[in-house]
């Protein structure tokens, strides 16, 4: 009976068992093949499914935007399932291929931050990581750790020298680290055979193949231009045993990151299969404009019919070029390096300075290059480091301007120029270091601390200072041509230091200025300079004068987010004056702890020196006794004037400076002090008229 029973049981239930068996079988077997095969691609990624984190999305066109010009970022895209990468069996890697189109676009045309990689992970978190240098990949602490179980291959645009970067436009091969196992210059062969270096940050698109052999542990990596065809020799072909890195699943992507530079790092398609050739992108159906096929034929042809024609002319040019860089290895001194006198540094002492000119001490960046603070080996000296970049605006004759002005200007509100370095076409400028940074920081950026009246009145009386000093006090004039509140640099004191003169002008006393090329910064510049091309120091002055607007109203010359009417900043001054409200344009975040009186004299004298016409401005010594109480002045107008009137000097025939026993030495310190009036009843401010 006992025995019939469990017969019964086992015909009833061994028919779930098998179909269960079969079950598990054919979902799970046909899965693991899957994985060991798997084969996607996207041309757009509008409909995919990716594991995104950070700041990366999809934008509206299908383009995975990993990071954007914004300071500080990473973002991560990953393929959201993991892939079969090894057998559970076996330490030998599977074959992989991957075909992918990017582009980076830097904020600065010729400064890149930080880079593009793509890799194969164990985690799609990017627990930890850090952006920078970092790639979004690593931090301080973790790089180098075999636990990392990171592979990839790096699109970097910045030479980094924490991790022996070999320049700042390069791809390397990094395995759980960033110090790269193999580095290289971005290249391709081209149809002539030869490799043809180009620019990541300078491409529209970027068309990248990463193909690794697991039976033979060969990886092979191409890079070129958008739009052309692979290259038959990789750029990178090298050994390597990814057995200690690869887990048995492991997930695919791509990783960014910005630091105090930024790039916009984009993918438009992507390609990837396991054990075998992933597939081709069709150009036709990505989300960015590609160079055309015809176009790229059509150049092919121009460049084989040249080659023949120009070999030995190469020969000549590459080798002239091998002798210009052996010579310029050297660091030799000129002539005028001798005339223009101050220290002149070796390169590795500043190197060291700057600890390898390492991101961390980046002070600021611009159309000119970096700026790092440094600390003297040999002394201890903290210094600002100006290092000059190679493809920037600002060049060789720049460069001997600042050290020809600068190198031989002592005052007490000018940044002072401790020396200079030349070496390998690299030019490098020392200065003092500022610890409180630029004026413009802390009236824009900085929202902890802000600036009292005092300090502000102030430093636009030491700027004032220092600007006669370049203009009546110097063995020459000097025009600085560059006056702004970026340009103010406060040192510990809070004293304010004109620096940057590298756009400065040297002239004899007495001379008038030569026509130039017109420069400077939008709000700063004066009418005058876009009809005659002469910057002269009444220029300098209207500079000053839109300087000290900002630093009164504390907000910039030209605010595009304003309404049209506080658009520009000396017109709504200007307004506000002629309806007897001046004042109301204080800026609001010193909470009206503010010097009434000396409030309403800086933003009456930023008025006149802001004046359309260069003969109704004053000269920098009257605009220094005026700030120190030495010199009065009567009241402003009430209209503005106009810079198309004829005979505007006539404007003001009854207002001339004059000198006065009259010290205004009754300046309340207390807020919003009464203004005082002079004998008439009004305010001792006068205007200016004629100039030498």
């Amino acid at each position: 009976m006992m025995r019939s029973r469990i017969m019964q049981g086992v015909q009833t239930f061994l028919p779930l068992v098998m179909a269960f068996y079969f079950s598990i079988y054919f979902v799970l077997v046909p899965a693991q093949q899957q994985q060991k095969s798997a084969d996607f691609i996207f041309e757009g990624f509008k409909d995919s499914n990716l594991s995104l984190n950070g700041v990366a999305k999809i934008d509206s066109r299908g383009i995975l935007e990993l990071t954007n010009v914004t300071q500080h970022l990473q973002g991560h895209a990953v393929y959201p399932f993991p892939l079969q990468f090894r057998s559970f069996s076996s330490n030998s890697t599977f074959s992989f291929s991957t075909s992918f189109v990017m582009s980076i676009v830097p904020e600065y045309p010729t400064l890149g931050g930080h880079g593009l990689a793509f890799v194969v992970t164990a985690s799609r978190s990017f627990e930890g990581s850090l952006s920078n240098q970092y790639l979004g990949l690593f931090n301080s602490t973790d790089n180098g750790n075999p636990s990392n179980k990171i592979f990839a291959v790096e699109f970097d645009t910045v030479q980094d020298y924490e991790f022996n970067d070999i320049d700042g436009n390069h791809v390397g091969v990094d395995v759980n680290n960033l110090i790269s196992n193999k580095s290289v210059t971005a290249a391709f062969m081209n149809e002539s055979g030869l490799y043809q270096k180009f620019n990541l940050k300078a491409e529209k698109s970027i068309q990248c193949w990463i193909d690794f052999d697991g039976g033979n542990n060969l990886l092979n990596v191409s890079v070129t231009p958008g739009g052309r065809s692979r290259p038959k020799v990789p750029l990178i072909s090298m050994h390597l045993d990814l057995s200690g890195v690869v887990k048995e699943f492991m997930y695919v992507g791509f990783s960014s990151s910005t630091g105090l530079l930024s790039s916009a790092h984009s993918v438009m398609g992507w390609s990837f299969k396991m054990n075998g050739p992933a597939r081709d992108l069709d150009p036709s159906k990505l989300p960015a404009v590609l160079e055309s096929q015809s176009e790229d034929k059509h150049k092919r042809l121009a460049i084989g019919v040249s080659v023949a024609a120009v070999v030995v002319m190469t020969v000549a040019v590459l080798a002239g070029v091998h002798i210009v860089k052996r010579l310029r290895d050297v660091e030799v001194i000129e002539d005028w390096e001798l005339e223009y006198g101050p220290h002149r540094f070796s390169y590795k002492e500043l190197r060291e300075a700057t600890k390898g000119f390492r991101d961390r001490e980046l002070l600021g960046a611009g159309g000119f290059g970096r700026v790092y603070k440094g600390i003297l080996p040999s002394n201890g000296l903290e210094v600002a480091v100006k290092r000059v970049s190679h493809e920037s605006k600002q060049g060789l004759r720049e460069f001997i301007a600042e050290i020809s002005s600068i190198g031989r200007l002592r005052h007490r509100n000018l940044v002072q120029l401790q020396g200079w370095c030349r070496y390998k076409g690299e030019l490098l400028l020392v200065y003092d270091y500022m610890p409180n940074g630029s004026l413009d920081r802390l009236l824009f950026e900085d929202n902890k601390y802000v600036l009292s009246w005092e300090q502000r009145f102030m430093i636009l009386k030491g700027v004032a200072s220092g600007l006669l000093y370049l203009h009546e006090e110097w063995e020459q004039r000097v025009v600085h041509r560059d006056v702004k509140a970026s340009n103010v640099l406060l040192d510990a004191d809070m004293n304010g230091r004109l620096g940057d003169f590298g756009l400065a002008r040297l002239y004899e006393h007495g001379t008038n200025p030569h026509t130039t090329h017109v420069v400077g910064t939008l709000g700063y510049l004066a009418p005058e300079l876009t009809r005659t091309g002469k910057a002269t120091t009444c220029t300098d002055v209207f500079a000053f004068g839109a300087m000290l607007l900002e630093v009164a109203c504390g907000r910039r010359p030209i605010e595009p987010k304003y309404s049209p009417e506080e658009l520009i900043l000396v017109d709504w001054v200007w307004g506000m004056h002629s309806i007897g409200k001046i004042l109301n344009v204080v800026d609001p975040k010193l909470e009206n702890e503010y010097v009434a009186r000396e409030a309403e004299l800086v933003l009456q004298l930023g008025l006149l020196c802001s004046h359309p016409q260069p003969e109704a401005r004053p000269h920098l010594r009257q605009v220094v006794q005026i700030l120190a109480g030495d010199m009065v002045m009567q009241p402003l107008p009430s209209e503005a004037p106009s810079a198309d009137t004829p005979q505007t000097t006539r404007f003001f025939d009854d207002f001339v400076f004059s000198f006065s026993s009259y010290k205004q030495s009754s300046f309340n310190t207390n807020s919003h002090a009464s203004t005082s009036s002079t004998p008439d009843g009004r305010l001792a401010l006068s205007l200016i008229h004629g100039r030498d």
